[in-house]
């Protein structure tokens, strides 16, 4: 089950002419290539919000309760 020939491309593409009607399958087209710019926009764009995040500073997280238990524990043994 290899790539598909020329022979079966054509048939393929005769049966959409024929389903579709050959005004519009350009509009089809159209949306297609639409669709797929979008599509590659939306995964720009979340590529670089994870950018923003990483470049903002972190808060300071103060040591948790149980390790300055531990600490006060060491202080007095």
């Amino acid at each position: 089950m290899g790539m598909p020939g020329m022979p079966e491309l054509l048939i393929v593409l005769a049966i959409v002419v024929l389903l579709f009607g050959a005004k519009k399958i350009p509009d089809l087209a159209k949306g297609m290539g639409k669709g797929i710019k979008d599509f590659k926009k939306a995964i720009k764009e979340d590529e670089e919000e994870p950018k923003e995040i990483a470049s903002k500073e972190e808060p300071k997280v103060e040591a948790s309760t149980e390790a300055k238990i531990e600490e006060k524990k060491s202080e007095n043994a």
